[in-house]
């Protein structure tokens, strides 16, 4: 019997998690996965728990919620020897990594992937002294899903999202950056955002990043330049068909390697979370965790 360390935010996802929790264990064990629980209660809770799942052997470590439980728990494992493989239970109020992976929302399912036990691995940006598994960047949009109330989010779950991101696109203004890419070279003027990504799912665009992969080795950058509301607006609707790369207010590259500057007080957004303050130096680590995943690679997210 394998041993597993289910890391869980009960208030995910409308509280699905803490409904479906017998379920999902009773499930786990059948398919021979011996389960012990860890319910969060605040911030830091799931990257505490998830270093001491790594320091205690456990066989896999299971982070059930959205993607900041996710990214707290790859926080708690990433800067171990040890790091057990990594099952995602989807079910939180926005899961772009797991979309990303073809991981689906329906748990049963999801539980399946982790029972069939076929790891994949993935990439992991560094950010400074953090760590990030889907999505990094700065500017005024990317300090949106800090800015939501998770009592909002429970509620009335991605809408909440689409409100706050109204609100914030009357109030956009450009900041200038200075971004010097390892292989490419510096980049300094006004911009609207930088976005730094390690799939193709982001803020539920699942065509922003198009030619990401979690498991290339590289950074995906955009860079949107400074441009007017109405410009904006159309950049968005492009982006929502997954054309914008070639819209001349967007810049894209890769690298292994960015290091991102301001004389601007700039917010820093990872995974969704609030990250610090530039200046900021990312950085990608290949293949340093394993995921559970479909071996097809057919996606069944819904």
């Amino acid at each position: 019997m394998k041993r597993a360390r289910l890391i869980y935010n009960p208030s995910s996802g409308r509280e699905e998690m803490r409904k479906r929790l017998p379920d999902i264990l009773q499930k786990l064990d059948i398919g021979g996965i011996e389960v012990s629980c860890y319910a969060t209660t605040g911030e830091g809770d799931a990257m505490l728990a998830a270093a001491d799942a790594a320091e205690r052997d456990y066989d896999m470590v299971i982070a059930a919620g959205g993607d900041g439980t996710l990214y707290e728990v790859v926080n708690g494992l990433a800067s171990k020897m040890n790091r057990p493989p990594l099952g995602i239970l989807p079910v939180g109020t926005t899961n772009d990594f797991a979309r990303a992976m073809s991981i689906p929302r329906n748990w049963d399912y999801a539980c399946d992937l982790i029972i069939q036990q076929y790891k994949k691995p993935i990439d992991v940006g560094v950010a400074n002294e953090r760590y990030f598994i889907n999505i990094a960047g700065g500017g005024s949009l990317t300090e949106l899903t800090y800015d939501v109330p998770s009592k909002l989010k429970t509620m009335i779950g991605q809408l909440a999202y689409y409100m706050k991101g109204i609100e914030k696109m009357t109030r956009l203004r450009p900041t200038v950056l200075k971004l010097d890419a390892e292989g490419v070279g510096t980049f300094h003027d006004e911009y609207m955002m930088f976005l730094i990504c390690n799939s193709n799912s982001v803020g539920g665009f699942e065509r922003l990043a198009p030619n990401s992969l979690p498991d290339d080795g590289l950074l995906d950058v955009l860079l949107v330049t400074k441009c007017n509301l109405a410009e904006f607006i159309r950049l968005v609707t492009l982006a929502l068909r997954g054309e914008h790369l070639n819209d001349p207010h967007v810049i894209h590259f890769q690298t292994k390697r960015l290091q991102v500057e301001t004389p601007d007080y700039v917010q820093i957004n990872l995974d969704g979370e609030y990250g610090g303050v530039l200046p900021f130096t990312f950085s990608i680590l290949p293949g340093h965790l394993h995921i559970f995943t479909d071996e097809t690679g057919i996606s069944t997210y819904e």
